[in-house]
């Protein structure tokens, strides 16, 4: 790889630095930022953003790593951010942009969709420049270096194929994983139909709903009124369920209590306390 690190920081305007292009990455204007722009107004930006030069141009240069950073900056009033400058080609750096975020605690279902498909891309580009083709290579390069098996990583470029709609419910965890990679297969008008039967009856698929969408789809297609239908089923996970930390209840039990014994007399007491009340009450 031909790559340059300069052994100290530039300082580089901010009106000079573009966003990578097709960056897998949200940046919200969240809490988290807030405390960064806070961070950044007494500090500084203590770690440089990685930027390339853009193709062109003499002065102007693409975010490799640093999107986060820049915007709090700009929020922060800089005019300026320290940056380090790294001479790479666009595969390379799309590389680099991937790799450098999936270390993060929090990453969206979307963000790492769209990250591995990024970095398929650009390995792919890279095995035909080197004569290496083919997608199962590159899945297989990439596996031994995200913590993911190949298949795993297909599944997640499968959910690329979801409208923004369904797939901002993924994000939300409204709908798991493995339904959303079967409804990636629905063509976009079923899935927008989907989406108007979930707003409608505020229920989402589970995996062997999800499953018969796509067999439907596949042989005869979706019709909203078939997509209603599967939703309205009954499912255990959208019943009405109350949860309790367990760090918030467990003090009051013995240590040798198992979970059902728990809940079990979590349960007595609650039967206790309304045979109480409506003895009160029939006075």
């Amino acid at each position: 790889m031909a790559n340059k690190k300069l052994k100290t920081p530039v300082n580089i305007p901010v009106e000079k630095i573009h966003p990578f292009e097709g960056h897998p990455y949200k940046v919200l204007d969240n809490e988290e930022m807030n405390t960064l722009i806070e961070s950044i107004q007494q500090k500084g930006v203590i770690s440089p953003i990685v930027v390339r030069p853009l193709e062109n141009t003499t002065d102007e240069y693409e975010i490799i790593s640093g999107h986060r950073r820049l915007r709090a900056s700009v929020k922060a009033g800089l005019e300026t951010v320290p940056a380090l400058i790294y001479a790479v080609t666009r595969d390379e750096a799309a590389i680099m942009l991937v790799d450098s975020n999936l270390h993060r605690e929090h990453i969206l279902p979307s963000e790492k969709a769209f990250a591995y498909k990024l970095k398929l891309e650009a390995l792919n580009h890279q095995g035909k420049t080197f004569g290496q083709v083919g997608q199962k290579y590159s899945r297989d390069l990439m596996a031994e270096t995200v913590d993911e098996s190949s298949r795993q990583i297909h599944r997640y470029i499968r959910l690329t194929n979801l409208i923004p709609e369904l797939l901002d419910l993924v994000d939300e965890e409204r709908i798991a994983f493995t339904p959303a990679v079967e409804l990636s297969y629905l063509n976009e008008v079923e899935q927008a139909d989907l989406v108007e039967e979930i707003r409608v009856s505020d229920a989402t698929p589970n995996l062997s709903q999800a499953q018969r969408l796509r067999a439907i789809s596949r042989e005869e297609g979706l019709t909203p009124e078939c997509i209603g239908e599967i939703l309205a089923e009954e499912k255990a996970n959208q019943r009405e369920k109350i949860k309790i930390p367990a760090e918030r209840i467990r003090k009051y039990f013995p240590k040798s209590y198992t979970t059902e014994q728990i809940e079990e007399t979590i349960i007595k007491i609650c039967e206790s306390r309304y045979r109480v009340r409506q003895g009160r009450d029939a006075r």
